[in-house]
């Protein structure tokens, strides 16, 4: 499982986006455990603006490319607001 931090805005974002990719892509090398689907756990996420949901876009299609499915797991009602906003809800799946 992967954990996105208690503050993710324009300044976190892209060494977020780097070390979240860096880690999916290593939980999915040949010869390891990665498994077909990816849990993103929002949990700890406070404070974010949409600059987070450029880093759980980045994600997906990180996945994706690797052919995993990704969830958000525990998204902020705020943030899954702002997803609503910009039309991209569809492309996370949160539970």
């Amino acid at each position: 499982m992967l954990t996105l931090p208690a503050e993710l805005t324009f300044t976190q974002a892209r060494a977020c986006a780097q070390q979240l990719v860096q880690a999916l892509r290593q939980s999915g090398l040949p010869g390891q455990e990665g498994a077909p689907h990816v849990v993103l756990d929002a949990s700890a996420l406070q404070v974010f603006d949409s600059s987070a949901l450029a880093v759980l876009l980045e994600c997906r299609r990180a996945a994706l490319a690797q052919g995993r499915a990704l969830t958000v797991q525990a998204m902020p009602e705020g943030l899954h607001n702002l997803a609503e906003l910009y039309g991209v809800q569809e492309l996370l799946t949160r539970r």
